[in-house]
């Protein structure tokens, strides 16, 4: 048994590899499209923050997935191997095409699947399951309301500002929030890896309870972030590039009130994924890209309102 245990967190690892191929390089995907870093910067920063996310906010998330999907005395160590394969095979998939997917939606569904094909639905556990499905439901509204919010309140106060100013601040303002939007994804979303690794040492019978050895934290966020440095460029280009064109204060708005979400769901154990936060937040704050204040007209800036594409 144990031998199956440690293919079975090796297999976690990779996951998390992998992880860090797609959602983690989310993370810091404003901050390309604001064009304040490179892409190069933005993967170190964002595995960087990942990884330090845990040990900042605890692992309450992480005990969460490791006891509120299926029921921890009951699964095996097979049945999880099983999950994480089809999470891994899924989200490599997705990652060659670029495609900005939730490796999260792909590990929780599969271990659930696991689950109920070799237990049934009643070992299911409804109540961390109600935790997880609450954060689905809250997580894009929330995400919604700080990125309006946010956004809209830099409008205000600063409309009469130089745009040049404006845009130079919070290019530097940027590169803080989008390290604190990463430290709380590692915080949250980051865990999940962690729970599934304390899953399977306890079905194997190699811890007595559910707790979160200190090793496990640190081979979970080392992976996590590893896989973002070598990884996360692809995923990176399609959301920050391709997706919208930001501006500075745009996306400082999307990645602190991301953040603001990631932080408070972490300290409650509250599980989310942060690609929800990432679209909601950049989609909300770009909805003033047609009416926006700091806007370009050649080599010239005009600080009023102007309806209708942006120009550069």
């Amino acid at each position: 048994m144990l031998e199956i245990a440690i293919l079975a967190i090796v297999i976690a690892l990779i996951f998390d590899f992998v992880n860090g191929f797609n959602d983690s390089a989310n993370s810091v995907a404003t901050v390309i499209g604001t064009r304040v870093l490179r892409p190069l910067q933005a993967v170190t920063l964002s595995a960087a923050a990942n990884f330090a996310g845990p040990f900042i906010f605890g692992v309450a998330v992480a005990t969460t997935i490791a006891k509120g999907i299926v029921s921890p005395d009951e699964i095996t160590v097979y049945m999880i191997i099983g999950g994480l394969a089809g999470a891994i095979a899924w989200s490599s998939l997705c990652t060659y095409f670029g495609l900005p997917i939730s490796n999260s939606h792909s590990l929780i569904g599969g271990i659930m699947g696991a689950g109920i094909a070799g237990l049934g639905f009643e070992q299911l556990v409804l109540g961390g399951l109600t935790k997880v499905f609450a954060g689905i439901i809250i997580a894009p509204i929330g995400g919604m309301i700080f990125g309006i919010a946010l956004a809209g309140a830099i409008i205000v106060f600063l409309a009469k500002r130089r745009p040049a100013v404006v845009n130079r601040t919070f290019g530097r303002l940027q590169i803080i929030s989008s390290a604190w939007f990463a430290l709380t994804h590692g915080a949250n979303d980051g865990q999940k890896t962690m729970g599934i690794i304390v899953l399977i040492l306890f079905s194997a019978n190699l811890i007595d309870e559910i707790h979160m050895p200190l090793w496990v934290i640190f081979a979970a966020a080392g992976a996590m972030g590893l896989g973002t440095f070598f990884g996360g460029y692809k995923v990176i280009k399609t959301l920050g590039v391709k997706v919208t064109r930001l501006r500075p204060y745009q996306g400082f708005a999307a990645e602190t009130g991301g953040g603001m979400m990631l932080a408070i769901f972490a300290i409650f154990g509250i599980w989310w994924w942060n690609d929800v936060s990432c679209f909601c937040n950049i989609w909300n704050s770009c909805k003033y890209n047609s009416c926006n204040y700091w806007h370009y007209h050649g080599s010239r800036c005009s600080a009023k309102k102007t309806c209708g594409p942006l120009e550069s």
